[in-house]
């Protein structure tokens, strides 16, 4: 069996952002799955961006009474900083199961956008620029004035999960698809993607409401 799309690569360069589902998709061999020991993998070169990631969404899971640790513990060094072939990746998953993982959610970055957005003090038609010659007059800056213009990127994330007790065919329990926008700030952009991720679990009724209040 093939498991290395398990460990998918999680380069997230996380800031303050905007965080959006763009599209999901649900196995539909999978009527009913509910985890009991999941590990969560976000593999960054940012050492303290990957275990704010995997400690906070670790969190959400213990708040459902779902046992859940982060790759950042589980895997030893040898196993993160180095490529691994797939006999190394599936020895890695037969001692997962042996210490009771059921579950692996892997989140990557798909592809990074570079956006312009026009920066206006307002987005309202003034209807007063009736003439065309009064409108083109005060609108010629969009032209000539570079301050207009904000460049932003958009990053396409998507977050998957396993159940690591079945074959590759049938392991993809559901996977969901995202855009970071603008991110700047790496603790609001954890909270915005995790809670995204969170909602999009809680709606597909595989994993249940937080029991904390």
């Amino acid at each position: 069996m093939k498991y290395s799309a398990l460990f998918l690569v999680f380069v997230l360069l996380l800031g303050c952002s905007t965080t959006r589902l763009k599209d999901s998709w649900r196995n539909p061999a999978y009527k009913e799955f509910n985890p009991n020991n999941v590990l969560i993998i976000g593999v960054t070169p940012d050492l303290e961006t990957r275990n704010a990631f995997e400690l906070q969404l670790k969190n959400e899971f213990y708040k459902r009474n779902i046992k859940a640790l982060q790759s950042a513990i589980v895997f030893e060094s040898s196993f993160k900083d180095s490529k691994q072939t797939e006999i190394e990746i599936e020895n890695q998953i037969d001692t997962l199961l042996n210490k009771g993982y059921d579950t692996v959610i892997v989140s990557s970055v798909k592809g990074v956008d570079d956006k312009i957005a026009y920066v206006s003090e307002t987005s309202k038609t003034d209807y007063n620029l009736r003439k065309f010659k009064t409108y083109y007059l005060l609108s010629q800056d969009l032209y000539f004035n570079d301050d207009y213009y904000e460049n932003y990127k958009v990053y396409h994330i998507e977050t998957s999960l396993y159940n690591l007790k079945k074959d590759n065919e049938k392991a993809l329990i559901w996977v969901g698809y995202y855009d970071i926008i603008d991110p700047k700030d790496t603790k609001k952009t954890v909270d915005n993607y995790i809670n995204a991720v969170i909602k999009s679990l809680e709606k597909e009724q595989l994993i249940p409401k937080s029991t904390s209040h």
